[in-house]
């Protein structure tokens, strides 16, 4: 019999770079500023945060959070079902439901138990769950937690959505359709015109993971849905706090009666304390910014574009991304890995993805532009990206 920790060693691949001098993660940072971080005694501009709007050194979500930690404490120390819904819960629950326009919303711990904890109830033995290949691994684990099948289109092809539509059509249980607003690693948004399309046609629940537009896309800032003008035609979406919020926690929005039956069956929500009061008032008060600043959202679709086309003009392949995520392709696991180091070298905080992250050739440096990144800021990083990408002969 094998002994069941044999498989826990490190991948050659993780040995190499540690040895090497070049692993790219776990790095701990000792000062958290927003835009820029303080590592190993060093500032760095950060431009690997999911921070998009800065609310995170807002003084209205500060101002909000340490409100909540005197009057609340730290904890609710309990399940949202038994002891740990405050009035505090209730209240951020129904202003998104406002803003999202949705009957209703369900706020879960974290953005990745609320993926979880939607999927699994919903699917039962009967039914199917059909998802695009590159959602998020919330997502896939959420499908595996469910007692129904599971198929996979290929990336924003409608087509092959509908195929997979049409051989689920002999399941005697319902369909529903996952897909990322927002993909977290191309950049892109789902090609939900489309995809909605082929729902109605085929009577098929659709869900949205927003979790990186909310709060970025839409004249308002609810996102995606808003975005494409398709609020109405979407049954539920999803979103997290951990992004424009700057928070902590995840939220799923519908009608009414799916939002009880999820609050009901949901183990992700029944056996997970709930979200802590400071985070709470945190998302709340950034919920009120969103609403009540929109020029914060002006300075992040302007720093989006002076990083997206400075990048391109360098010589540099972003691929298809629509949103602030600002990918530089390489290709090739050493080379992305060099490139992270001489970034982080120069003091650039960025985000190195490998496979199976992202398929083999499509290895990345993944950077997000930020509405409080400077001017000033972002032409530093456009310089060292340019001096190192020439350096390693990633451009000319």
């Amino acid at each position: 019999m094998a002994d069941l920790f044999d498989k826990c060693r490190a991948s050659a691949r993780e040995m190499e770079a540690i040895a090497a001098g070049v692993y790219p993660y776990f790095k701990a940072i000792s000062k958290l500023g927003g835009t820029h971080v303080t590592v190993d005694g060093r500032d760095m501009i950060m431009v690997g945060s999911n921070n998009y709007l800065g609310l995170s050194t807002h003084p209205k979500v500060r101002a909000a959070a340490l409100q909540a930690l005197e009057e609340y404490g730290t904890t609710c120390s309990g399940s949202p079902l038994l002891n740990g819904t405050l009035e505090l819960h209730e209240q951020l629950e129904a202003g998104l439901a406002a803003f999202m326009g949705k009957e209703a919303v369900r706020i879960f711990s974290t953005g990745f138990q609320t993926s979880q904890g939607v999927i699994a109830p919903l699917i039962g033995r009967s039914d199917t769950v059909v998802v695009d290949r590159l959602v998020h691994a919330s997502i896939v684990d959420g499908t595996r937690l469910g007692f129904g099948k599971v198929r996979r289109f290929r990336h924003n092809d409608v087509e092959s959505l509908r195929r997979n539509l049409e051989a689920s059509m002999d399941s005697p249980g319902g369909i529903l359709v996952v897909v990322d607003g927002v993909y977290s690693m191309e950049g892109n948004l789902a090609a939900l015109p489309g995809i909605v399309a082929a729902c109605k046609d085929f009577n098929a629940r659709i869900m949205v993971d927003d979790a990186h537009g909310v709060g970025v896309f839409g004249k308002t800032g609810a996102g995606v849905l808003e975005h494409f003008g398709l609020t109405d035609d979407v049954d539920l979406v999803m979103g997290t706090f951990s992004k424009s919020f700057a928070s902590l926690g995840g939220f799923v929005a519908g009608p009414k009666r799916v939002i009880s039956y999820i609050k009901h069956n949901s183990r992700a929500l029944i056996f997970a304390a709930a979200m802590p009061p400071a985070a709470t008032a945190a998302a709340l008060a950034a919920l009120e910014v969103i609403q009540t600043e929109p020029e914060i959202r002006e300075n992040l679709w302007r720093n989006t574009r002076f990083l997206k086309e400075n990048i391109v003009g360098l010589g540099f392949d972003p691929g298809p991304t629509e949103s602030p995520v600002v990918p530089i392709i390489v290709g090739d696991d050493v080379m992305v890995l060099l490139f992270w180091h001489r970034l982080f070298q120069e003091g650039l905080f960025t985000n190195c993805v490998l496979s199976p992250a992202v398929a083999q050739g499509q290895q990345r440096i993944r950077m997000c532009a930020m509405a409080t990144h400077t001017q000033e800021d972002l032409e530093r990083v456009v310089e060292i990206c340019g001096r190192v990408g020439r350096e390693l002969g990633l451009i000319r």
